[in-house]
């Protein structure tokens, strides 16, 4: 007895002396300048919905504020925040300049809310920012010099906001940089020239602003764009410098509504030019008759000044979907071979819009297949004496945005899924009738190589789920729409592979590559943003995707200690269980602490039938955990406490003595990283013991 004393006594100073780790490895809390700069900005911000309650307790790294990452930095006493990621959440208000004290901060992400004001300047402070993504708001005011200054910056997403001004100068020492999406704003002045300088740029949009001035030639010198779309700004006088065709990385040039001037550059040098618009501009001259790239799927001239007639040089492009010369000043003949060499199959079309021009001749041979829609009203060749080659070539006809569409409809002899989740049937699954949950995606292809999505369908499918390493018929494309751009957006169901259910973690690993822009799609599709990721049932099993907390590096420490902390209770409860009784009484134990003195504070004695109704006569629904000693059972007690309840089982029974000491231990271990004891019930051959209960799961599943 007197060595069981002792190796309690030992076991005791082990948990408290992993207590203490605990509190020495959670002492490396939030920095706290970056504690009040997160303070300064969650008092700028307006939040309806509630999103950011947790920013009202805790320590931000260690108490999972929402949107919150962190990292432990080597050599350091403190938790660094590494990303602020609160897209989508419907706030307002606006961005406070402490957002800047964030100093290891790599991520800062607020899409597709409605912050107004300005960008703080003091964002230029935070040198190790790699992504900023503030589209999708209100902004205003203009962009701040100080971010040309980020070394490390690879992408900055402003679109869709009322930011005015002009691009700073700056921007050309982000040498990082590969993505520029300034579009829909009130940006004005020059596309600065020294943006040549960046190595790596591979997207410029900077359409549907106020830009002016010349298209900078400077920009033949960069060595990766790959799209440079300015469409709807003011370059009046401009023209399009003949040097273009010399970026030979380049996939689209789409310089649409911009008031160009002078004649169409030969752009047959660029060896994969897939989209060419030049169109609503005051173009002149002949269109040029070298031949484009076989790769091209687009090439819009329409709405120009353009003269001559229609060079052969449109013949013999396999991928071409979309040809317009719709109002210019073209004469001669109806080209009669522009669909050679193109094979027609599924959705595959192409649409030739020659509309309001002065063609005059049809050839004696033209019988374009039915996949071709030729359009040629406004020409005179529908006013000749040859009417029966013009039937159904001269309706007029305005030319609307490509065709949207959706997924393969559900198999209606299915019976209907169960309905206690999301449940739906996908219908590409290999199994018939399969019901799974699925998750929402919002996606949007934001400057696509195509214009026709249907023929790219099926290439779509492919490329994303290999990059998202799921199995193609777990993606179902539910809707996809055109948008003014053109852009493409899709909502996307992303489906369990053969099971009901995706696991925590792949819930978690599929939002983090389609958030984080882990991902790239064939350039065909050009760049993505992710506009939404609803979690649908998951959002109630799964509350931890949706918030942040430490990463797994900052997390190891303060587990390890939690780990051994918990490995000491376990030591302890064993010595105690270890003087477990023999075999179970045959006589009725009702009340057998009533002969010990049991008065402790704040620990409860409860009946047999108060620990019944409370989990429902222990039905195996209420069960969440078992080992060696018993089971754990949630339960809801008279008052609505909820708890765990552990119940031993036949074997595990100690004698009374044992079990009040047990007891009387547990009530005196206080401290923020074990759940409290409640009380106890001692009746019916029965040894319970009613903890708190964990909302957020157990260590285990914080560990996977």
């Amino acid at each position: 007895m007197a060595t069981f004393g002792r190796f309690r006594c030992a076991a005791i100073l082990l948990l408290v002396l992993c207590i203490l780790h605990v509190d020495f490895v959670r002492g490396q809390i939030t920095h706290p300048t970056e504690v009040s700069a997160l303070n300064a900005v969650r008092g700028r911000l307006i939040d309806p919905m509630y999103k950011l309650k947790k920013w009202n307790r805790g320590d931000p790294c260690t108490s999972n504020w929402t949107g919150v990452i962190c990292h432990k930095i080597p050599n350091d006493a403190y938790l660094h925040v590494t990303e602020l990621e609160l897209f989508n959440m419907n706030l307002s208000g606006t961005l406070a300049p402490e957002v800047g004290l964030l100093s290891q901060l790599n991520k800062l992400d607020f899409m597709w809310n409605n912050l107004t004001g300005n960008i703080p300047k003091e964002i230029g402070n935070i040198t190790t920012l790699t992504l900023i993504t503030l589209n999708g708001n209100q902004l205003s005011g203009s962009l701040p010099d100080e971010i040309g200054y980020l070394q490390k910056l690879n992408r900055l997403q402003i679109d869709q906001n009322q930011i005015s001004g002009p691009i700073p100068k700056s921007f050309g020492n982000l040498t990082s940089m590969k993505h520029f999406h300034m579009n829909n704003n009130s940006l004005s002045g020059r596309i600065p020239p020294e943006l040549f300088r960046l190595p790596v740029l591979l997207h410029l949009l900077v359409d549907t602003n106020n830009l002016s001035g010349p298209l900078p030639p400077e920009l033949a010198e960069t060595r990766s764009l790959k799209i440079l779309q300015a469409d709807n700004n003011n370059f009046s006088g401009s023209s399009i410098p003949a040097v273009y065709n010399n970026i030979r990385t380049l996939l689209k040039l789409s310089l649409r509504n911009c008031s160009l001037q002078g004649v169409i550059p030969d752009l047959s040098g660029i060896p994969d030019l897939g989209y060419l618009d030049l169109s609503w501009n005051q173009l002149t001259g002949s269109i040029p008759t070298n031949k484009l790239a076989s790769n091209v799927t687009k090439i819009d001239l329409s709405h120009n000044f353009l003269n001559g007639t229609i060079p052969a040089n449109f013949s013999g492009l396999p991928n071409l979907q979309f040809l317009s010369f719709e109002a210019n000043n073209l004469s001669g003949a109806v080209p009669s071979t522009i669909w050679s060499g193109i094979t027609f199959t599924g959705n595959r079309s192409l649409l030739l819009d020659f509309q309001n021009n002065s063609l005059d001749t049809i050839p004696d041979a033209f019988e374009p297949p039915k996949a071709v829609t030729l359009l040629l009203s406004g020409n005179r060749v529908c006013d000749t004496s040859n009417p029966a080659r013009a039937a159904g070539l001269c309706q007029p006809a305005s030319v609307n945005d490509a065709p949207s569409g959706h997924g393969p409809q559900v198999n209606l002899n299915c019976a209907p899924c169960p309905t206690d989740r999301n449940y739906e049937y996908n219908p590409s699954s290999p199994i018939p009738c399969f019901c799974a949950v699925p998750l929402g995606v919002g996606f949007r292809l934001k400057s696509p190589g195509i214009a026709d999505f249907r023929s790219y369908k099926e290439a779509f499918e492919i490329d994303s789920t290999s990059v998202l390493d799921l199995s193609v018929y777990q993606l179902y494309i539910e809707q996809y729409t055109w948008e003014a751009g053109p852009r493409l957006n899709m909502h996307l169901k992303l489906f369990p592979n053969n099971t009901n259910l995706f696991t925590i973690s792949e819930v978690m690993r599929l939002r983090q590559l389609l958030a984080g822009w882990q991902i790239t799609l064939s350039d065909i599709f050009g760049p993505y943003e992710l506009l939404n990721f609803t979690l649908g049932s998951y959002g109630d099993d799964f509350p931890t995707v949706v918030s942040s907390g430490l990463n797994k590096g900052a997390l190891a420490g303060i587990l390890t200690g939690t780990i051994i902390a918990a490995i000491a209770v376990s030591v302890v409860s064993t010595l105690f269980i270890v003087r477990r009784r023999s075999k179970r009484r045959t006589v009725s134990r009702r009340s057998l602490l009533s002969r010990y003195s049991v008065k402790i504070d704040g620990v409860r004695s409860f009946t047999f039938e108060e620990m019944a109704t409370a989990t429902n006569d222990f039905d195996d629904s209420a069960e969440i955990g078992q080992g060696g000693y018993g089971k754990v059972y949630k339960g809801k007690l008279a008052d609505g406490t909820a708890v765990a309840i552990k119940r031993a089982h036949e074997d595990s029974l100690q004698g009374s003595k044992e079990f009040v000491t047990e007891i009387e231990l547990l009530s005196r271990l206080h401290h923020r990283n074990l759940v409290s004891l409640i009380g106890y019930c001692d009746e019916e051959d029965e040894q319970m013991l009613v903890y708190e209960f964990m909302p957020n799961g157990t260590l285990r599943d914080h560990l996977s």
